[in-house]
């Protein structure tokens, strides 16, 4: 894909236009946004994304745009494109033809690709806030106030048991593309069978003695390979493998031996912790995925990771004139400003460091109200109290 930059940003095509203005006479978000702030985007900002040669590639002020609009709305890729098609006010906000069939879902795929490839992610809200102070609707001493949602991680949720065993058979499939010939000479002839296949393709014992008996078998296993992680004749560099240092943290979790056992491929001398619950803390929830984390929020729990987003509001006013048979008034309306700040594993008490606005320059808030009471991190940002 290669890009062609338009030298100015097309107006909204008439009969557009006429028909969005007809359907929301009541006004629209989008429409607004066009109307108030242009396009906000143009194709000079995406230039360094793409290529010199190669197939024109769709206008990439219309993808920003859309990427927008599409996590506002919490939208799949297809669901975006059908909305490009179909909704009037998308339509009027990318300048688009009522005929205008868009583009394939996987174009949107391919643009948030190349934003991540080159690190231009934070384009998208510098713009947006760019475009914002300019119109005069983001001003100094307005609020913001910090929020965050939770993201799930692409990982199978795990039992105990299951998470044991999968931690285990990912730390051997490790050491096996390494030094394949050292850990067939320490690995017992039953290894085979217990972590060939994916703990999901295992039938493992559901309750009783057989899957006590299981949990301590595994644990003396994983025992065994890091006292010989451990010893004179592990290879060099084995043992600093990121699945073995998995490994490490999950058994000192989960098992405890006694003073003085040294596995010797024996389960005797193994014990399993008790449960620790699954509340926040340095659980690992997945081999697969080691910043993934058990949550919980407001009655709803997941697995995976928590979004920090920050919402700036600043009242400005318009001037709109209202239905003939009403007066033309002035009145106090708020510009609604989102942007994602983190997408990986962000704690509460890591706040201040996923909050560059401010330090940027972009946003000077006189107050900062927080969805939740955290006066820990009102302390850390140094913005005192919330205001009410």
């Amino acid at each position: 894909m290669s890009l062609r930059p338009q030298q100015s940003i097309p107006p909204v095509p008439d009969d557009t236009a006429r028909v969005a203005r007809a359907a929301f006479r009541r006004g629209n978000p989008y429409v607004l946004l066009r109307d108030r702030l242009g396009a906000v985007f143009d194709d000079a900002g995406f230039a360094d994304l793409y290529p010199a040669l190669g197939q024109p590639a769709y206008a990439p002020w219309r993808l920003a745009l859309v990427t927008l609009m599409q996590f506002r709305e919490g939208l799949s890729d297809r669901q975006a494109a059908e909305a490009v098609r179909g909704r009037i006010d998308w339509k009027h906000l990318l300048a688009l033809d009522l005929a205008d069939a868009g583009f394939d879902h996987s174009v949107l795929c391919e643009f948030r690709a190349r934003l991540l490839q080159h690190q231009a992610t934070q384009r998208l809200l510098e713009r947006v806030l760019d475009a914002a102070r300019a119109g005069g609707l983001l001003k100094a001493r307005g609020r913001q106030r910090t929020d965050s949602t939770h993201v799930l991680a692409a990982i199978r949720t795990l039992n105990r048991l299951e998470l044991v065993g999968e931690t285990l058979r990912a730390a051997l499939n490790a050491i096996a593309v390494v030094t394949p010939d050292w850990l067939r000479s320490i690995a017992p002839p039953d290894w085979h069978e217990r972590y060939d296949r994916r703990v999901e393709d295992m039938r493992l014992p559901e309750t009783g003695p057989k899957r006590d008996a299981h949990f301590i078998q595994v644990g003396a296993d994983g025992f065994l390979l890091l006292d010989a992680l451990d010893g004179a004749g592990a290879p060099p560099g084995v043992a600093a493998l990121p699945a073995v240092a998995v490994l490490r943290r999950v058994w000192a979790r989960h098992f405890e031996r006694d003073e003085g056992s040294t596995g010797g491929g024996a389960p005797a001398g193994v014990r399993l912790r008790a449960v620790q619950g699954r509340g926040p803390g340095d659980r690992i929830e997945s081999p697969y995925d080691t910043e993934a984390r058990f949550r919980a929020k407001s009655g709803t729990s997941w697995t995976g990771y928590t979004a920090h987003t920050i919402r700036t509001q600043s009242t400005i006013r318009l001037q709109k004139a209202l239905a003939p048979r009403r007066r033309a008034a002035q009145w106090d309306d708020v510009a609604d400003l989102q942007a994602v700040l983190v997408d990986d594993d962000a704690l509460d008490d890591e706040l201040q460091d996923r909050l560059p606005l401010g330090e940027r320059g972009l946003v000077q808030p006189a107050a900062h109200a927080f969805a939740e009471r955290g006066q820990v991190a009102q302390d850390l940002l140094g913005l005192g109290a919330p205001a009410a």
